[in-house]
């Protein structure tokens, strides 16, 4: 009975973890174990080029190749500097195809970080320079992609308009992907409206086109078509195509797309009432996200070191130049020494005065070693900060966790409590049971103790803090007090996880206070995040 309980937690739980839809060109990076490699053999090719400045076309290139690698690991800043190398060498004439490549692109990096404003600047410039230059492919992609970003701010009817458009014009084209792609957004608008009968016939038309291609999309499409299923009732069917997703995304090692089909996979198992295989997929899906975050911070950190070392090598390289440099310029100034005494004076203020140049030429460069140490240590103490902040929001879901589950416990407890009222029922005495079962349940210190733990990792400092300022040794209902305000919960939340009324809360907060050095103007969360 125990096992039961925990499920139909599980299941409940996992309905308040927030779904992203499905977005235009916003799937999270594969995890790529070769991302030095793949970096340095970018990295080459546009040096290669650079050697070639009579081909502008081919050294921009390049640099788009760059910059959307940057763009998939995540280095936004990096991917639109190299986007702009690019535009910077098509120089002000605007009449080039390749123009709108680059300004879609930048515009897709400002939708990956939601600002949609930005975002739809650069849309509308390429949507104008394409009905300018009659190239319907790239006015097809600027269509798109407007629509993407009206669907990430719930503006549906203009999505759809831009979207329609989009798929016309793929149409004409034969393009088949575009086809398909186009189709599958128009479906994800109709599934936010929850219409799911047209999302549903617009994502198999998109399926007609990707079947067999063994994609990315392909996988965004299956799982779309498993959603559109579950969602209106029919939760074999998505069974079945959610599944299908899965086996493609186990085939190329997509962890964005297991994590995404293990998460479906639990809700269509809950709907189903098999808590036990809803479960087993909600564990997988928190690992598979995990491992991708790990991922993608590791191939980010590999990458910028990797620039650190390349610009660090560079700089050793100018610095033994310089250094040559100087050695020559010393032996020459022996040889004219030994062969022209009369003009020693001149020849040596002329080589010394090379020699101070090269000396601060030395001091520049070893200023840039310098500064590119400090950006590593500034690019180190980044990620740190990364992992507080993962750590303070598991933290935050983990407190939210404690209340959810201590409001569902209380709320199953009241319910028995009136079933067994009622007397023409013969399961009252089973029902008791069950109740004295939950009550026990909430009496449970365990996950206190795991919260205790969980928190002094991320604020060590804390309890010893706010114990020396009270005046008043603070007893452990006060410190669990402190540590939730900490966290800037409201008293409603609170009051959930402590198993108190919010009065209480607001009596407790009072009581704390009065212990606590604060002005009277101050406010008592402020004074817990403060320490």
């Amino acid at each position: 009975m125990k096992n039961v309980f925990l499920f139909l937690f599980l299941f409940l739980f996992s309905l308040l973890i927030p779904m992203g839809g499905w977005g235009q060109q916003a799937t999270v990076p594969i995890t790529n174990r070769k991302t030095t490699d793949t970096y340095n053999a970018l990295q080459s090719q546009l040096e290669i080029v650079k050697k070639h400045p009579e081909n502008p076309a081919q050294i921009a290139q390049a640099y788009l190749q760059l910059g959307e690698y940057y763009h998939t690991l995540g280095l936004y800043t990096e991917a639109i500097a190299q986007y702009n190398s690019a535009l910077e060498l098509l120089g002000p004439d605007l009449d080039d195809p390749f123009y709108i490549v680059l300004n879609n692109n930048i515009g897709k990096v400002y939708l990956s970080l939601n600002n949609f404003e930005l975002a739809e600047q650069y849309f509308e410039e390429t949507k104008k320079a394409s009905e300018q230059l009659k190239d319907d492919k790239g006015l097809a992609t600027s269509l798109g992609l407007l629509g993407a970003s009206h669907e990430k701010q719930s503006e549906y009817d203009e999505a759809l308009q831009d979207q329609r458009r989009s798929l016309d014009l793929f149409q004409k084209q034969n393009d088949d992907f575009g086809v398909a792609i186009t189709n599958e957004n128009i479906g994800s608008v109709y599934e936010d409206l929850e219409e799911f009968e047209l999302a549903y016939e617009y994502f198999k038309k998109a399926y007609d086109h990707l079947q067999g291609s063994r994609t990315t999309e392909e996988i965004n499409v299956l799982n779309n078509l498993g959603d559109s299923f579950r969602k209106r009732g029919d939760y074999q069917p998505g069974l079945e195509y959610t599944t299908k997703a899965l086996d493609l995304a186990k085939e190329l090692n997509d962890l964005h797309q297991l994590e995404s089909a293990h998460k479906d996979l639990s809700k269509n198992y809950a709907l189903m009432r098999n808590f036990e295989k809803a479960h087993e997929h909600l564990l997988l899906a928190e690992a598979y996200s995990s491992e991708m975050l790990r991922s993608q911070n590791h191939d980010q950190l590999n990458v910028l070191q990797t620039i650190y070392e390349t610009n660090k090598k560079e700089a050793e390289i100018q610095l033994l130049k310089e250094q040559n440099k100087v050695s020559v310029a010393n032996q020459n100034l022996l040889w004219v020494a030994l062969f022209a005494i009369a003009v020693i004076f001149i020849i040596l203020f002329y080589y010394m005065g090379r020699k101070r140049k090269a000396t601060l030429k030395i001091q520049e460069y070893k200023h840039r070693m310098l500064k590119a140490e400090l950006d590593k240590k500034a690019i180190e103490e980044q990620n740190l900060q990364r992992e507080v902040q993962l750590k303070a929001a598991s933290l935050s879901r983990y407190s939210l966790h404690l209340s959810q589950k201590n409001k569902i416990l209380l709320d199953m407890s009241n319910t028995l409590r009136n079933m067994v009222s009622r007397k023409h029922m013969n399961t009252s005495e089973k029902i008791k049971e069950l109740v004295k079962e939950i009550d026990f349940n909430l009496k449970q210190e365990q996950e206190w103790d795991e919260f205790m733990t969980f928190f002094k990792e991320i604020h060590p400092e804390f309890i010893k803090k706010l114990s020396m300022l009270s005046e008043d040794s603070l007893s452990p209902a006060e410190l669990r007090l402190g540590m939730l305000l900490r966290l800037n919960l409201s008293s409603k939340e609170i009051a959930s996880i402590l198993r108190v009324t919010p009065d209480s809360v607001r009596v407790a907060r009072y009581r704390l206070r009065k212990k606590l050095p604060i002005d009277q103007k101050d406010e008592l969360v402020n004074f817990m995040i403060e320490l």
